[in-house]
């Protein structure tokens, strides 16, 4: 079992890729239900309402994702966490070092995206793609969906809705997708399908990956990055104490 590092009440993992990539494939082959969740800022102050069910759950994962856990965990252990582990980068990584075949279902974003999804991931060796639903449609019908799901009896589902829909998503339907593990992949579908762009090299080397989203996307994300920083420092500097004082 990985080390966790508490982090406004999430127990983070504190983990390398090659660590937890072999800690998954043994999960995955011995059919052992998992979920697996990747804590930025932003799930921290928009999940806190689903903080008791994903801690509650033995078999749920919390990775960390960018620089802002990087500074609590230095606030808090006067350590950074061992490496980024968002799921841009881990999940492909994952998804290739697969040794066996590996059924995968992808939930989220729009249809010409999840389409083009399923013709990458395919390509993955080991990797057959399972069945698709985009994350518009998804909703006129969500228990056909998960029957759906059910039926194709997939290893691996990859929701990509966004914080909080699809960890509210992965909650309310992963105890009938038996033995199978969940991953909540944010923006991953788009930046694998080139519709929006990733940062440079260095600039991810930097952690500074969200200040180039901010550039292209200032009046979506000036808040999150705003205000949500600032409410994100707030809860994780003053849960502790509120915990000690309760």
């Amino acid at each position: 079992m990985p080390d966790r590092r508490e982090i406004a009440g999430f127990p983070v993992c504190n983990t390398t890729t090659p660590v937890f990539t072999r800690f998954l494939n043994r999960r995955l082959r011995r059919r052992q239900q998992t979920t697996l969740v990747f804590a930025n800022a932003n799930l921290i102050t928009r999940c806190g309402h689903l903080r008791d069910a994903i801690v509650g759950d033995p078999a749920t994962f919390i990775l960390n994702d960018g620089i802002a856990l990087d500074a609590a965990s230095w606030l808090k252990f006067r350590s950074k966490f061992r490496e980024n582990m968002n799921g841009t980068d881990f999940t492909p990584a994952f998804l290739k070092s697969l040794r066996q075949p590996a059924r995968v279902f992808l939930v989220g974003g729009a249809a010409d995206v999840v389409v083009k999804v399923a013709r990458i991931v395919g390509g993955f060796p080991f990797v057959e793609v399972a069945g698709t639903a985009d994350g518009y449609t998804m909703w006129q019908d969500q228990e056909g969906l998960a029957r759906r799901i059910v039926d194709a009896k997939p290893d691996i589902v990859l929701v990509a809705l966004g914080n909080p829909l699809q960890e509210e998503w992965i909650l309310r339907h992963k105890a009938r997708f038996e033995g199978c593990l969940m991953i909540g992949v944010g923006a991953l579908f788009n930046f694998m399908a080139g519709t929006q762009p990733r940062a440079p090299a260095l600039v991810q080397k930097l952690k500074l990956e969200w200040a180039h989203r901010l550039a292209l996307e200032p009046r979506r994300l000036i808040g999150r990055y705003t205000i949500g920083m600032a409410r994100f420092f707030a809860v994780a500097l003053l849960y502790d104490r509120q915990r000690r004082t309760s």
